[in-house]
């Protein structure tokens, strides 16, 4: 059996405040996805959630990015906010039409529910059947009924993969299909991670490799730049277990000169493992 391969990355780029904290000062704005992707080889896009970029930015991320990058993009909040899964057929063609146009560099989908949206298998099954099947569907429940037996059924008999995040106290940490996707929001997106808690995710994540899954990792606690320190350190991690990371170095000036003395802000996880 071979390994899995394990990417990790931040949710976005763009982000101002991590001038001067992960982009240096005078590096133009127009070069920072290039120093990102020099330094990850993935990215979770969430502007894909607000709105649908337009056909010339999917392509301008895929030439601009290197051969074996992942973008994994956040489905849109029409289909999952408003629409709440109905009518597949009105949602899933013109998303994925822009999303296919990244060709080999698109990964997977990330479908996340509202807390307020309550269990609905039917509704479920029936949006996982009309998701074409040669993409990666990891779906991210906000509501901690979703996590039940029939659920991760639904997911099994798809393949779509259960978001392992710490939004929601007793979320599982289980895998339903050939890759697990994690999340990391840090409590209200601006604490960082203490090394215990990371640690004891690498191992899991390392796990997973090891029985032949990939292993997609997210870090969405931008504020303050926490989300680089952490997949940095996650990075480091990883490595040290022997890992494979998608061949991106870590590169030891990618953060601000202060990194030794980083504020380590408890996010304490509250994942649950099964098996």
């Amino acid at each position: 059996m071979s390994r899995g391969l394990a990417l990790v990355g931040t949710s976005g780029w763009q982000y101002d405040h991590w001038k001067g904290l992960f982009y240096p000062s005078r590096l133009p704005k127009a070069q920072w996805f290039f120093y990102y992707a020099a330094r990850f080889a993935t990215v979770e896009v969430n502007n894909t959630f607000y709105r649908l970029p337009t056909a010339e930015t999917f392509e301008r991320w895929r030439e601009q990015a290197p051969p074996t990058f992942v973008y994994a993009l956040k489905y849109s909040r029409f289909a999952t906010h408003q629409k709440r899964l109905l009518e597949p057929d009105k949602h899933l063609e013109p998303f994925l039409s822009r999303a296919r146009l990244l060709g080999g560099l698109l990964g997977p989908v990330l479908v996340q529910l509202p807390p307020t949206m309550r269990p609905n298998l039917p509704r479920l099954e029936a949006f996982l059947s009309a998701a074409p099947s040669d993409l990666r569907w990891a779906v991210e429940f906000r509501n901690a009924d979703w996590l039940s037996s029939d659920t991760l059924a639904i997911l099994r008999r798809h393949g779509a993969a259960l978001v392992v995040h710490d939004k929601i106290p007793g979320h599982l940490d289980e895998a339903t299909a050939g890759f697990v996707y994690y999340r990391f929001h840090g409590g209200s997106f601006d604490g960082g991670y203490d090394p215990g808690t990371l640690a004891d995710c690498a191992a899991r994540m390392a796990a997973h490799a090891a029985a032949g899954r990939d292993v997609y990792a997210y870090f969405n606690n931008d504020q303050g730049g926490h989300a680089v320190h952490d997949a940095r350190a996650l990075l480091r991690l990883l490595g040290e277990l022997n890992v494979k990371t998608g061949g991106v170095a870590v590169k030891a000036h990618g953060l601000a000169a202060t990194e030794s003395v980083w504020p380590t802000l408890s996010a304490r996880s509250t994942l649950r493992v099964r098996g």
